[in-house]
């Protein structure tokens, strides 16, 4: 016959084969279903990411157009005028300083 000791020391054993066994059956099963819900929330995201790059696409176009028109109405005259002034700007200083 077995003392009390003994027993409890066989029950604990056993308990924790069938915990352990136990264990990995639920974390076999849990693995998958979290992969099934990783996949399906990082589609979730790529979707969001898809339809914010989208708008950010359309909002820049819209800016570079608006530049497009602010450029066209300031006229080309401007930018001549100060491109013409730069030059000779340009000039004079070297004239001033031949040398460098």
């Amino acid at each position: 016959m077995t003392t009390n000791g003994e027993s409890k020391f066989s029950d604990l054993l056993i308990g924790l084969a069938f915990g352990a066994v136990g264990g990995l059956i639920v974390a076999i099963l849990a693995r998958k279903e979290t992969r099934e819900v990783l996949r399906e929330r990082s589609g979730q995201s790529l979707d969001y990411l898809n339809q914010q790059a989208g708008r950010l696409r359309e909002t820049a176009d819209e800016i570079v157009q608006q530049g497009k028109k602010l450029i066209s109405c300031m006229g080309s005259d401007s930018v001549d005028s100060s491109t013409e002034a730069k030059n000779r700007g340009y000039q004079e200083d070297r004239r001033e300083n031949p040398g460098g």
